[in-house]
C-alpha cells in the first residue's frame, strides 16, 4: 500500500509539474494531503528517475532501452547520407500533411517530423509492402510504426476487431497520410493521459519541462529510453528545419 502511494503520489507530482508549462507566475501547488510537487533541476530532460520508469511502465507498458549492438545499428544508420537524403525527400512530400495534422491536433509539428525521419530512417526493408502487413509477421506498419492497438485506443476500431476489421486498419496504417493523422492524434491521446491540456503546443527551445514532456511523449511512442534523446536531438536539425519552415518569414521564435 505505501509503494502504490508513493507512485500514485509520483504520477500526479509529474503530471502537475509538465501542467506548469507556461504557467511560471504560478506558485508550485500540492496535491491536497500527498506528497508537495516539486519541480526537479535536472538539466537532462531525457533522464528518468526509477520513480517515474516505475509510473511509466505500469500505466503504459514501455520497456527500457535498446541493446548497445542495437544502438550501435541505427546510430549507423544515421551515417548513410543516401538514405537521409531519401528520408528528407519523403518528409518534404508530406510536409502540407504533417503541417495540417499539427494545426488540427496542436501538436509541434518538428516532433511529428522528427519521429517520421527516425521511424522513417529505421524501418526494416520490406515492412511496408501490403503482403508483409496482412501477413501478421509484422506488429506495426506505416510512417510512424504504429500499431493497430493505437486505433483501438482511439475508437477508430473495435476493442475485439474481427479479420475483417485488422485487414481495414492495416490499410489505415499503410496509408502515408492517415498514418501521420493517427502519429498526431496519438501525441494528443498521451497530453490528456500524462495531465496536460490537449491544446498546449510543446516546445523544447522554450523550458525544461517542455522539453521534459516531449521526452516523456516520444518514450511513450516508442518504449526505449534511448529514443528520446535521438528525437530530441532530430528536432533541431538545420535541415529538418528547413523542411518544416523553409519558404516562411524568418521567425526568432522558432517552435522547436
Amino acid at each position: 500500500m505505501a509503494e502504490q502511494l508513493r507512485l500514485t503520489t509520483g504520477l500526479l507530482a509529474m503530471a502537475a509539474s509538465l501542467f506548469l508549462v507556461g504557467q511560471w507566475s504560478q506558485p508550485v501547488a500540492e496535491v491536497e494531503d500527498q506528497l508537495p510537487v516539486v519541480v526537479e533541476d535536472r538539466l537532462e530532460p531525457t533522464d528518468f528517475t526509477p520513480e517515474e520508469l516505475k509510473l511509466l511502465q505500469r500505466r503504459f507498458g514501455v520497456h527500457g532501452p535498446q541493446t548497445q549492438l542495437a544502438q550501435l545499428f541505427t546510430s549507423s544508420v544515421d551515417q548513410l547520407k543516401p538514405l537521409r537524403s531519401s528520408t528528407l525527400n519523403r518528409l518534404r512530400k508530406l510536409k502540407p500533411v504533417i503541417l495540417r495534422e499539427a494545426t488540427a491536433h496542436q501538436v509541434n509539428p518538428m516532433l511529428i517530423t522528427a519521429v517520421l525521419f527516425d521511424e522513417i530512417q529505421h524501418s526494416k526493408p520490406g515492412e511496408s509492402l501490403p503482403f508483409i502487413a496482412h501477413s501478421g509477421l509484422v506488429k506495426t506498419h506505416g510512417l510512424a510504426q504504429l500499431g493497430i492497438a493505437e486505433l483501438i485506443h482511439q475508437k477508430r476500431l473495435s476493442e475485439k476487431p474481427t479479420p475483417e476489421e485488422i485487414t481495414w486498419a492495416r490499410n489505415q496504417l499503410l496509408d502515408p497520410e492517415m498514418n501521420i493523422t493517427l502519429l498526431a492524434a496519438k501525441f494528443q491521446r498521451l497530453k490528456l493521459a500524462l495531465g496536460l491540456p490537449d491544446n498546449l503546443m510543446l516546445q523544447a527551445s522554450r523550458s525544461y519541462l517542455d522539453a521534459k514532456a516531449i521526452a516523456t511523449l516520444t518514450y511513450l511512442h516508442n518504449g526505449k529510453l534511448d529514443y528520446p534523446a535521438r528525437v530530441l536531438g532530430y528536432m533541431q536539425d538545420p535541415e529538418l528545419h528547413g523542411l518544416i519552415y523553409g519558404g516562411h518569414q524568418p521567425n526568432p521564435d522558432i517552435t522547436v
